[in-house]
């Protein structure tokens, strides 16, 4: 891939490009890193919805062996993932393919070696947002003997939560309602001494993580393409984002040989609130960029 900015202009190998980061250093135990990454369309679709049956779904099209390859790279550099019951469901249905564990897929086993020589647990801990508590669990959780955590709203059906809890799954409370809130889940995290934290749940799990301020760092694959369509995803379902929703570019890579024929873009952004007594210190933005190249 090539570098484009920031300068110069340079040539990368793609394998190890996320891994050199080190993500799971830049966390603390009282401020964990929480990162995101999402593959989108140039006129940004994430997922599309099948006109049958009304689900959604990832069009194959939009995704390399490339854009794979880094989105594993940030998966095996996480304390924990955090899914949703969405996921599980489609997980379940085979319209997902299975992101849950480390080293699964063909010429991966660097990724396990890379979290064993880095000190970090065989696999990363499973975090389940949902609302519905509705969902089934994979068993292969189990199988690789990872920690799974489940966690709702504080008006969570009852009954639900009863039935996780007969089943050995702790039920964590993270928002005022039903729903997971962004502000209540990071500390609730952290709290758990996970210090690296990465979002593989979908747009409203991200909506939440930036209206509340607990991302740190958005990378986003923009594959080169238009892809249309009446109903659709992009990456944030909400109302109007105010400063909470300023970004700035960190990193920006062009990967111009995809499988399909089709250049994509390969960006980072790290997250800057807009209010001039919210902004980043110069001090630790520089901080950043030392940890990035080191």
């Amino acid at each position: 891939v090539y570098q484009l900015y920031p300068p110069p202009f340079q040539e990368k190998s793609l394998k190890g490009l996320y891994l050199e980061q080190k993500l799971y250093k830049l966390g603390t135990k009282d401020e964990p890193f929480v990162y995101a990454n999402f593959l989108s369309s140039l006129d940004g679709r994430i997922a599309v919805d099948d006109v049958n049956s009304g689900k959604s779904y990832l069009p194959e099209k939009l995704t390399t062996p490339d854009d794979f390859r880094l989105f594993l790279e940030l998966h095996a550099q996480a304390d924990c993932l955090i899914t949703h019951g969405g996921y599980l469901r489609a997980l379940a249905e085979k319209r997902l393919g299975n992101i849950l564990q480390v080293g699964l897929y063909p010429d991966t086993e660097d990724l396990v070696f890379w979290r064993q020589k880095n000190g970090l647990k065989p696999q990363p801990a499973i975090v389940i947002a949902s609302a519905s508590l509705d969902f089934p669990m994979p068993g292969n959780i189990h199988q690789f003997d990872q920690e799974i955590f489940i966690v709702t709203g504080n008006r969570a059906d009852p009954r639900r939560v009863k039935y996780w809890e007969d089943k050995g799954i702790r039920v964590l409370r993270a928002g005022s309602g039903r729903w997971v809130e962004g502000r209540a889940l990071v500390p609730t995290l952290s709290h758990l001494g996970f210090k690296s934290i990465y979002l593989i749940a979908g747009p409203s799990m991200l909506d939440t993580m930036v209206r509340d301020r607990q991302l740190a760092r958005l990378y986003q694959t923009i594959s080169h393409q238009l892809m249309g369509g009446e109903s659709f995803h992009t990456l944030l379902p909400g109302p109007v984002l105010g400063s909470e929703g300023t970004l700035k570019l960190s990193y920006l890579y062009y990967d111009s040989s995809s499988t399909n024929g089709v250049g994509q873009w390969f960006s980072q952004f790290e997250m800057f609130p807009g209010s001039s007594d919210d902004i980043v210190s110069e001090e630790k933005e520089n901080n950043l960029t030392k940890n990035l190249r080191e």
